[in-house]
């Protein structure tokens, strides 16, 4: 198992933050199920519809949280994040570990042929015609495609996981079974396959789709392989962008997480203006709304569903730290050889 080392600064700027009420989105997505199981303010199915979908978009900011958790930046405590982070891995059939390990892959190699989380978009043996068929299997079926991108770092011949890696992958499997075993096990016992359907699996296949559409916008049709120009950030100044945002731990200001995969998420947007200022240019692929930022991306879904190479870059130069197993402070700095 990994250890993400800060130094002295990140760790105080994790410990000085305020993120308690970005977890309400786990008291309120257990009210919202409740209301679902004993339906209020009634029974119609336009009531059930609403705390469907309200629960949904509050399982998908569970992908944001795992997502810190992988980072461990959540907590000053590394064990605590591990924790949650296998308790979420478990409710969403991935294993930390192999989710870990995948990210600081494709934090150190975004849009390269070994950036592991963005297969089959990234991989030049990947034949158009399969990336075209996978898009829309990965938008539509994400509680599906998500866990065996994620599995692909574990199950792969050319696996860069190290031994004692791949037995916490092992053990992560054998506590999921266990884990979903019990659960269905209840269920079936209860009889509530009806009520479990709805309360969890319909919100949670929605949610899947949430994750990996907002996966595809940062990221589908992006030919550099720079952090800040290789993803689409949103920062937007309307209420309802600001308050997904706060929920989803930043993970929409998606070029400055890029570039510095250690830095705490309150700290995102500031960055962003930074760069911005810098670059005078306005040249960043930075948006004010989440649906700009989609719009870009819609055509690569039919044109061509790719980033890196495949989109047209020239084949990525050599690492400046060969193989990147953790991540860094500064992935333009320490890792691109620019």
């Amino acid at each position: 198992m990994s250890i993400t080392t800060f130094t002295e600064e990140e760790s105080r700027a994790i410990a000085n933050r305020r993120t308690a009420l970005r977890f309400l989105f786990f008291p309120l997505q257990i009210a919202a199920m409740v209301l679902i199981a004993h339906p209020w303010p009634g029974d119609h199915w336009s009531v059930q519809a609403f705390w469907v979908l309200v629960t949904s978009y509050l399982m998908f900011c569970w992908t944001s949280c795992f997502h810190e958790t992988a980072h461990q930046t959540l907590f000053l405590s590394h064990r605590l994040s591990v924790a949650l982070g296998r308790v979420l891995g478990w409710l969403m059939l991935v294993p930390y570990t192999a989710y870990r390990e995948t990210h600081i892959r494709h934090h150190a190699y975004l849009n390269k042929p070994s950036d592991w989380e963005l297969w089959p978009y990234s991989d030049p043996d990947s034949p158009l015609w399969f990336r075209r068929v996978f898009v829309w299997l990965d938008l539509l079926a994400g509680v599906f495609t998500a866990p065996v991108v994620y599995a692909r770092i574990f199950f792969h011949r050319d696996s860069p996981l190290k031994p004692d890696q791949r037995r916490a992958v092992r053990w992560e499997y054998v506590g999921m079974a266990l884990f979903w075993a019990a659960i269905l096990g209840y269920v079936a016992y209860c009889n509530a396959w009806t009520t479990f359907l709805l309360v969890y699996v319909l919100p949670y296949y929605l949610a899947g789709v949430y994750q990996n559409g907002r996966k595809l916008t940062e990221h589908l049709g992006m030919i550099s392989y720079d952090p800040m120009l290789g993803t689409r950030t949103v920062v937007g100044k309307s209420l309802w962008t600001k308050l997904c945002t706060f929920l989803n731990f930043d993970i929409f200001v998606h070029g400055p997480h890029h570039r510095h995969p250690r830095v705490s998420h309150d700290q995102l947007e500031k960055l962003t203006q930074e760069y911005v200022a810098a670059a005078e240019d306005g040249s960043l692929p930075i948006f004010r709304t989440y649906g700009a930022a989609v719009r870009d991306m819609a055509p690569w879904m039919v044109r061509n569903p790719g980033v890196g190479v495949n989109v047209g870059a020239a084949p990525p130069g050599a690492s400046r730290r060969g193989e990147v197993d953790n991540f860094v402070a500064d992935v333009t700095t320490e890792v691109l050889n620019a």
